[in-house]
């Protein structure tokens, strides 16, 4: 049955482009259907008549709606030359967005966005949607539906090139997925600016009427704009622990790239410690998430075809970490992260890529002492990730020392960054060094924790993380596990954590 669809569907796809062909009509029709806030926009695009429309200046009609429940609303039908490189055939296939709260589709045949399909092999549900208004436009769905008959004739006269059909339809599928990373400039509305680092700044905005987080890279950043989106567009790169990416794009300036990505209501973990105190169970949601995401992050996955090798962040800080509504946390900044390929555990000698130079690591006071000092091999991945865990240290340090159930009754100590009570808030390279390398100091554990059931577990967590040996370091998933089995702590003795995976190894 499934076969036959994909037949019925290539079939379509063929008889509507010769129909088209032998028409050839001087200027595409598309139907015509928006909201009232999009009239504006889109009645521009060509003359409008009942519910179809004569496109200007392009060749392409559009369909963009929501997923309601599980059923498709369509928002917009109409022309549209942004789309002019996105319309290579004539059936108007959907693609999902946004986690499948959205679809668009484009197509380049007289009222082909009339009718929207799905990709026969994607894993969405398979739906057609009827939008012609069925007072008008008769004469073209009569003209559909004799097409219907001619389909089946010339399925079965067309079954024995099969495989060629097979091939044209996964080819199709590729092209599809890669739409729905490129995003269009002229459909972000940027608001107003929320944050600004090194290489960007980044924009609260709006896509499709949704909020979105929008990082716009100078013409000079595009080497960290590449950098950060191939590692979002790895394949399985998704996880609650990291931040959603929901596509890429150029400004219509040319002079500026964008990275869009799933809006994180709380900001940064940076900002929301310095304006929040939290308590025990709050406190833990934060770590949770925090060492689950980094955990996948250094995960190497196969499924099925596809392969997610390890990535080590490298720029693993407070202000690289977003705080949702939820209380959880998730992982964003890939511009300086590292893919680590030929991952060998008899060598221990792996491959990564944006490593070289020492300035490539991130915010300084974050970086273990071995990478200060420049004493291991960087083209060694396990330092990568060990190096990450020691910066995971510092961020579990800076959460629990915001949560006022840790300090029972006493006033919790204002946000501090690792090492500013001593180094003060600007902190050099040399100093560092000589306070986290030779003297082998860390960040104060408060002795009110000493008292508390889940202390002495706080205190091991963070006395594995940071310990000066690399090698002796847990690994992200074991401190993830550790976690979870401190839920359960709060109000009782603690008993000795065992970790079976808990050093790591490479």
């Amino acid at each position: 049955m499934v076969l036959q669809q994909q037949w019925l569907t290539l079939a379509v796809v063929c008889i509507f482009a010769c129909m088209s062909t032998q028409s050839s009509p001087k200027k595409r029709r598309c139907v015509f259907q928006v909201t009232p806030k999009n009239h504006n926009k889109y009645a521009t695009e060509g003359n409008v008549s009942g519910s179809a429309q004569r496109c200007k200046s392009t060749q392409c009609c559009v369909a963009y709606g929501a997923v309601v429940n599980g059923q498709p609303k369509v928002d917009v039908l109409a022309c549209d030359n942004k789309v002019e490189k996105h319309c290579p055939d004539s059936t108007c296939r959907a693609t999902m967005r946004f986690d499948g709260l959205g679809f668009m589709c484009a197509c380049n045949a007289d009222l082909c966005n009339g009718n929207i399909t799905w990709n026969t092999e994607s894993d969405e549900p398979q739906l057609s949607l009827g939008l012609f208004n069925s007072g008008e436009n008769t004469a073209t769905i009569a003209l559909i539906s004799f097409g219907s008959v001619l389909v089946l004739c010339f399925m079965i006269a067309t079954i024995k090139w099969k495989g060629l059909f097979k091939a044209k339809c996964k080819n199709q599928k590729v092209v599809s997925q890669l739409r729905f990373h490129q995003i269009e400039a002229a459909d972000i509305d940027l608001q107003h600016i929320v944050g600004c680092g090194n290489f960007a700044t980044v924009w609260r905005g709006t896509y499709h009427s949704s909020t979105v987080a929008v990082k716009v890279f100078p013409a000079g950043w595009k080497h960290i704009f590449t950098a950060e989106k191939e590692v979002y567009e790895l394949p399985l790169m998704k996880h609650s622990g990291i931040i959603d990416f929901l596509g890429s794009g150029r400004k219509e300036d040319g002079e500026s790239w964008l990275i869009v990505l799933q809006f994180a209501e709380c900001g940064s973990l940076h900002s929301f410690l310095g304006e929040n105190t939290i308590d025990w169970m709050s406190s833990l949601k934060l770590c949770q998430s925090l060492s689950q995401g980094l955990s996948y992050l250094h995960s190497d996955l196969r499924k099925h075809d596809a392969h997610k090798p390890p990535v080590a962040h490298k720029d693993l800080s407070s202000s690289n970490v977003l705080v949702r509504a939820d209380g959880t946390c998730a992982l964003c900044d890939f511009g300086s992260s590292a893919v680590v390929h030929s991952f060998s555990r008899s060598h221990k000698q792996s491959c990564a890529k944006n490593m070289s130079a020492h300035a490539e690591w991130g915010t300084l006071r974050y970086i273990s002492p071995e990478i200060l000092q420049g004493s291991v091999n960087l083209r060694n991945g396990t330092y990568l990730l060990q190096g990450d865990v020691y910066a995971l240290a510092l961020l579990l340090w800076e959460i629990w020392m915001r949560c006022s159930d840790l300090f029972q009754g006493n006033v919790t100590p204002q946000h501090l960054l690792p090492y500013e009570s001593e180094l003060g808030a600007t902190v050099t390279m040399d100093r560092l060094i000589v306070h986290v390398c030779d003297m082998e100091k860390r960040p104060s554990i408060p002795r009110d924790w000493e008292q508390l059931a889940q202390g002495s577990a706080l205190q091991e967590i963070l006395i594995d993380c940071w310990d000066y040996d690399p090698e002796a370091r847990l690994t992200a998933r074991c401190v993830a596990n550790r976690l979870v089995s401190l839920q359960s702590c709060t109000n009782v003795s603690m008993r000795h954590l065992h970790c079976s995976q808990c050093v790591t190894t490479v």
